[in-house]
């Protein structure tokens, strides 16, 4: 559609024209209830009025719009005819004054893709639910604006719905009226904002379940603040709705940001809404939040899910200064809000709340996706090069995010927590509601920190790459170390058109480093590996010596980047690797426990440790692993290593041994406990054998049973689904299952289940659900490719790869980008796991050079994945030799 895809230079051009000074929208939303008889998409009246001012008068611009239909165009009094003036995606305005005003009267299309005002029907009920979701720039779906962040501007909204509904937008409601002769409907009309970007206004609607708190401190100068507190979901949720803890963890968290930003919450209310069919984990709109509803347990979930809900209501309240009152130019700093409310969420995890192990977490899992997105040949800096839309979406990825935050907290600790907090502090009070770029953060911490940032931004923010550090100790005959030196491998590119950086970055890294042997200190259990002694030093260079670790007795085993400081792969020289082989269990800290299996990890996709090395450890170590995030990341991790880096002959025995243990952990597992759960499901994901199928048909049907084990409704379709790929439920079998769960959530689990069954008719309609048609919505979409792509079906799935290439042009160029992304990563061929699939995507890529870049960039990403992991499998082979 010509213009849908904004690039930079169009951007920064209309930033220079153009002011806005405040947005009127008025939605009327009736037509969502009812039935739909119109031959065209299900639609809603938009009405918006812009007032903004010109630096150049009688200069032409035009602002945004996806609508099916255009009613009216007014600008400044004058009527423009709507065929003439928008093409679909774009409004043309010429002869722009110095002070104007465009009223738009649009009919905008009701989304089921999860893309602006998604609407969704509860199969349980038949009740209506409507959300928004722009980032980045779907607001433009809703009603006509300038869609770029540094066009701010104060919105007022009103909306006419259904009487009774619920109806939310960013700010508070100033008074409701009635609408319509018989009163069926009613307006909302909302106070104005203060200046927001527009892909963060937000509109709520439907009959949801809402409960209120309300948030009260006193300010420094002794004035009270008050933060009147929503939590929102479907009614049909409403049962399994913990309210009370997100409402303590959301008043945890302002207590905290108060305690160190200085600045007191700015958006008024705030309201937390866990909605339907949601694409995103959450969204930090301001005042009205909206997270994925899978948030809200349905069943049992271990602490790690608690406190991953934590961490995300965290991360989107940091966004309310770092994000919303403060906001990146262009998208190529979207890391001044990503990486700072990733790392800003893990930080007030640890300080503010029960989850006082979340840096745990964060190394684990957050710098897992790190580290893999930093060796894709997509991999950029973190402040990015965004050309356009859709690189923007693109890069919301593990660089922008996890990476980010990662660096951040090696940046607290290059300049100090103070130093950065008070850098926060003087930001927010110089940069209220308006945009910033990179030198705009670097200059007030130079000022906080007395550092030089402009070096440390080159190495850390304009360069991409992730750096390996390895120990190397040298012993006298005593056996004291001589010499401890930590040596940098640079960091590496890809080599694609996307890699940013050249080969061989080294950077400055703040690093501890952890000399760790067994033995068996009063109140630690025999044979435990403990520390008993730990330097920090500045890494910098190829080679750096550790002078306070001269003449330390000989350890078993030496952790570089000890607690974690840096963002780094770890290396282990021989003998450490050797210890954590024999005795990885009785490392005694969580956190070097931690840091020593994402290391190890790494060194199987690296093809550097053979996957059924990974793989015994995990049968032998697992089990001891106390923190529960770990064991879950490293069971994610094992059936990786199974499934993509086993050597294909050696995956049948491989997935017996790992079930054989999961099944004798489970049967081990503190009854109740989440071990026990993790377990549990992890058992389901390796069972194949006649028997392991059986344990799990029978605690289905309640023959079999283990002591503790709640096999609840979410755990109920954990065990079908496994049936299903296995060939071991049927239709009717996985009907009756949905027929015991009729819930929007069970019907996207029957979805999965119908499409995991080992069929070709099975495996050609779901082809079909998906490619070949747009009916189903975003979350059905999501659950189809899930079912369809199994990797125990190689055979079925082959003949879909060269189909693959055949079609995602056209499925990139017809439907939403959202989409698109879904079926181009979710239907790679990546499940064959061979050298055809690698040799196809190979071919397609050589033969579309000027492809859509957003879908060059993740063809290759997945490419990538298939050929690290065809690396890691001849790296099995050998060592079986």
């Amino acid at each position: 559609m010509p213009g849908e895809n904004l690039t930079r230079d169009e951007a920064r051009a209309r930033a220079k024209l153009l002011t806005v000074e405040g947005y009127e929208v008025a939605l009327d939303l009736r037509s969502a209830v009812g039935d739909h008889t119109g031959s065209g998409p299900r639609t809603f009246r938009s009405t918006t009025t812009i007032r903004f001012r010109c630096a150049e008068p009688g200069a032409a611009t035009f602002a945004d719009l996806l609508a099916p239909s255009v009613t009216s165009v007014r600008l400044n009094g004058r009527e423009l005819d709507p065929a003439a003036v928008f093409d679909g995606s774009r409004i043309a305005l010429d002869g722009l004054a110095a002070e104007n005003e465009l009223v738009v009267d649009a009919q905008c299309a009701y989304s089921r893709t999860g893309e602006g005002l998604h609407r969704f029907v509860d199969p349980e009920d038949g009740e209506v639910y409507l959300y928004t979701q722009y980032e980045p720039a779907d607001a433009r779906r809703v009603f006509a604006n300038f869609e770029q962040p540094d066009l701010k501007g104060p919105f007022t909204f009103s909306v006419t719905a259904p009487e009774g509904w619920t109806v939310l937008s960013n700010g508070t409601v100033d008074r409701v009226e009635p609408s319509g002769a018989d009163d069926s409907a009613a307006t909302s009309h909302f106070v104005p904002t203060r200046p927001i970007s527009t892909y963060i206004t937000a509109v709520l609607a439907g009959p949801y379940h809402h409960e209120s708190d309300l948030y009260r401190r006193t300010l420094p100068d002794g004035s009270e603040l008050e933060i009147p507190l929503g939590a929102l979901c479907r009614k049909g949720l409403a049962k399994h709705f913990d309210a009370g803890d997100i409402f303590t963890v959301t008043k945890q968290g302002l207590d905290f940001f108060h305690d160190h930003f200085d600045y007191p919450y700015p958006f008024g209310k705030y309201d937390q809404a866990f909605v339907p069919e949601y694409n995103l984990g959450a969204m930090e709109n301001p005042g009205c939040v909206t997270f994925r509803e899978e948030f809200v347990f349905r069943g049992k979930v271990t602490q790690a899910s608690y406190e991953g809900r934590a961490n995300v209501i965290l991360h989107e309240m940091a966004h309310m200064w770092f994000g919303d009152l403060v906001t990146m130019e262009w998208w190529d700093d979207l890391w001044l809000k990503e990486s700072f409310a990733d790392f800003m969420g893990a930080f007030a995890l640890v300080g503010a709340t029960r989850f006082t192990d979340g840096w745990i977490t964060f190394a684990n899992r957050r710098k897992a996706w790190a580290y893999r997105a930093d060796q894709l040949p997509s991999t950029h800096p973190v402040t990015a090069d965004i050309h356009d839309l859709e690189d923007a979406k693109l890069n919301f990825d593990g660089i922008t995010y996890a990476k980010g935050a990662s660096v951040l907290k090696q940046l607290v600790a290059y300049v100090g927590q103070d130093a950065f907090l008070e850098g926060a502090r003087r930001y927010f009070k110089r940069h209220a509601y308006g945009n910033t770029r990179l030198s705009d953060l670097l200059s007030v911490l130079g000022e906080t920190s007395g550092r030089d940032m402009a070096t440390w931004s080159r190495a850390w923010l304009e360069t991409a790459g992730v750096n390996a550090l390895t120990p190397h100790a040298t012993y006298d005959a005593e056996g004291h170390i001589t010499e401890l030196a930590v040596e940098q491998e640079a960091a590496e590119s890809a080599g694609s058109e996307y890699a940013a950086p050249p080969r061989g970055t080294l950077r400055p890294h703040r690093v501890a480093v952890g000399l760790y042997r067994k033995e068996a200190p009063a109140g630690e259990r025999p044979g435990a590996l403990v520390r008993y002694a730990r330097a920090e030093v500045d890494v910098d260079g190829p080679r750096t010596v550790v002078p306070e670790l001269t003449g330390a007795a000989r350890p078993d085993l030496i952790l570089v980047n000890d607690d974690d400081l840096t963002y780094c792969k770890i290396r282990f020289d021989e003998g450490s690797l050797d210890t954590l082989r024999q005795h990885l269990g009785e490392l005694t800290d969580p956190l070097a426990r931690a840091l020593s299996w994402s290391a190890l990890w790494n060194l199987t996709r690296d093809a550097l440790l053979p996957a059924r090395d990974y793989l015994e450890l995990v049968r032998r170590f697992a089990g001891a692993e106390s923190d529960i995030g770990v064991l879950q990341m490293v069971q994610t991790w094992a059936l990786s290593a199974l499934h993509h880096y086993s050597a294909p002959e050696a995956r049948e025995a491989a997935g017996a041994r790992l079930a054989e243990v999961a099944l004798s952990e489970l049967r081990q597992a503190e009854p109740g406990s989440g071990h026990q759960l993790a377990w549990a499901r992890f058992f389901a994901q390796v069972a194949v054998a006649e028997s392991e199928l059986r344990m799990l048909s029978g605690l289905l049907d309640g023959t079999a049973r283990i002591d503790g084990l709640d096999v609840d409704q979410e755990l109920r379709w954990t065990f079908l689904a496994a049936l299903a790929a296995s060939g071991q439920a049927d239709e009717a079998l996985i009907g009756a299952e949905l027929a015991r769960d009729d819930t929007a959530s069970g019907k996207r689990h029957q979805v999965r289940c119908l499409a995991a069954r080992p069929s070709a008719a099975v495996k050609a309609e779901a082809w079909e659900a998906v490619v070949e048609s747009d009916r189903l919505s975003n979350a059905l979409v999501e659950a189809t490719i899930s079912g369809f792509d199994q990797p125990g079906q190689r055979e079925l799935l082959a003949p879909y790869a060269p189909r693959y290439f055949e079609v995602i042009e056209r499925i990139w160029q017809e439907r939403s980008i959202e989409i698109g992304m879904a079926i181009v990563r979710g239907l790679f061929p990546a499940a064959q796991g061979d050298a055809h699939a690698l040799a196809a995507a190979d071919t397609w890529l050589d033969g579309h050079p000027d492809a859509a870049p957003a879908l060059r960039r993740l063809v290759l990403e997945a490419r990538d994945d298939l050929a690290r992991a065809l690396r890691g499998q001849d790296c099995d082979k050998r060592a079986a030799v």
